[in-house]
């Protein structure tokens, strides 16, 4: 059974995409035969991230990284996040002659910058420096792959993300949900900066306006806008049974490199509307109407109401968990691959065409030997 360690910044109790997405991935390589171990924020001290303290940091020492990695024997190691646990991880992948992979996730110079004065060119080269000593880097769509290359990431790949379609399914709808008219506006998340909440909610739209989740723009966003209704977090079937009351979903993030919730909503029977950015772009086609983009939000959101809820479940069943697990699994023993052959470069001045033909070969020995005694 292979075993394979993923190292994650991200983990309970926070609620975004990401742990969504280790969680989900996690389960379903279990049932194809991968052994996952984890290595996350929760044995660790931490202190609260400056400007945004739901999210700890942790304060590990760089052994106590290493031995947790080497305790669990990994064939593989896929580092998640580039937070304190990944650059640990990272250092001791490098020092050890252990290939492993990553993940880009978050717009993390972005959201730096939204909160420090950083310039985003630093920021740009902390992210190369970190992703391009893996053997690959995943990110979610074919945009963002585009636009990582022109940042100067290197060995990227896809992975894309599923949806439980079994938890979020449409429902019948109550005539006033949280005592408001319809149609109901809704938009679920962190509420924070980079999530561009005012772009959505400074929109002049009929009926009502919710929004489900926390974060530290909460307050401030609470005393801005007194007719919007913020519910806090949902969880499970709550959380589920919110989704199915609305009537639009409102995605108005520029910065998300892909959006589960856009996937959550649409499952629930509910169409997307969204600006023409990275993420809703590849989720929902040219011409879908499980959803709309444009990149005035107000249109975007009065041309979803004449979307359809089927076409929106439709394509939201399209996304497998199982599918994008077997991609994320592909990728990490690639990562591992792609490290073999840098090694036989370096070593014997081997091009990278050449590697790919000794590979090619050696498989092509393999499956002669395999006839021969067959």
């Amino acid at each position: 059974m292979p075993r394979l360690t993923i190292i994650t910044d991200a983990w309970h109790p926070q609620v975004n995409g990401v742990v969504r997405s280790i969680e989900n991935t996690n389960r379903e390589l279990k049932s194809m035969g991968v052994e996952v171990s984890m290595v996350t924020p929760e044995p660790f001290s931490s202190i609260p991230m400056p400007t945004y303290p739901e999210i700890r940091l942790s304060l590990a020492t760089p052994g106590q990284v290493g031995r947790l990695i080497q305790g669990q024997r990994p064939d593989y190691v896929h580092i998640a996040t580039e937070g304190p646990l990944g650059l640990l991880a990272r250092r001791w992948c490098l020092r050890n002659g252990q290939p492993f992979s990553t993940s880009y996730h978050t717009r993390f110079p972005e959201y730096v910058a939204a909160r420090l004065p950083v310039p985003l060119s630093w920021l740009y080269a902390y992210v190369r420096w970190f992703h391009n000593r893996g053997g690959a880097c995943m990110v979610a769509t074919e945009s963002l792959r585009q636009e990582m290359a022109a940042h100067g990431l290197k060995n990227l790949c896809l992975w894309s993300r599923g949806i439980d379609t079994e938890r979020f399914h449409p429902r019948a709808k109550s005539d006033k949900p949280f005592g408001l008219p319809r149609p109901i506006f809704m938009t679920i998340g962190r509420v924070a900066v980079e999530k561009n909440l005012p772009a959505f909610l400074d929109l002049n739209l009929p009926g009502s306006k919710v929004v489900v989740g926390d974060g530290p723009a909460r307050a401030e966003l609470e005393a801005r806008y007194p007719d919007v209704v913020f519910t806090g977090v949902k969880h499970g079937e709550e959380l589920a049974s919110a989704y199915a009351e609305a009537d639009v979903f409102v995605f108005p993030s520029k910065t998300d490199t892909f959006g589960n919730t856009i996937l959550e909503a649409m499952a629930s029977g509910v169409p997307v509307a969204a600006f023409p950015v990275t993420g809703p772009v590849d989720i929902i086609p040219r011409g879908s109407k499980a959803g709309a983009l444009h990149e005035n939000l107000a249109t975007a959101c009065l041309e979803a109401l004449k979307c359809s809820k089927e076409a929106a479940r439709e394509l939201a069943e399209s996304f497998s968990w199982r599918a994008a697990s077997q991609q994320f699994f592909d990728n990490v023993v690639e990562a591992k691959e792609q490290r073999r052959r840098r090694g036989l470069r370096q070593r014997f001045g081997i091009r990278p065409a050449e590697t790919d033909k000794l590979r090619r070969q050696g498989a092509d020995q393999s499956r002669d030997q395999s006839e021969a005694t067959a």
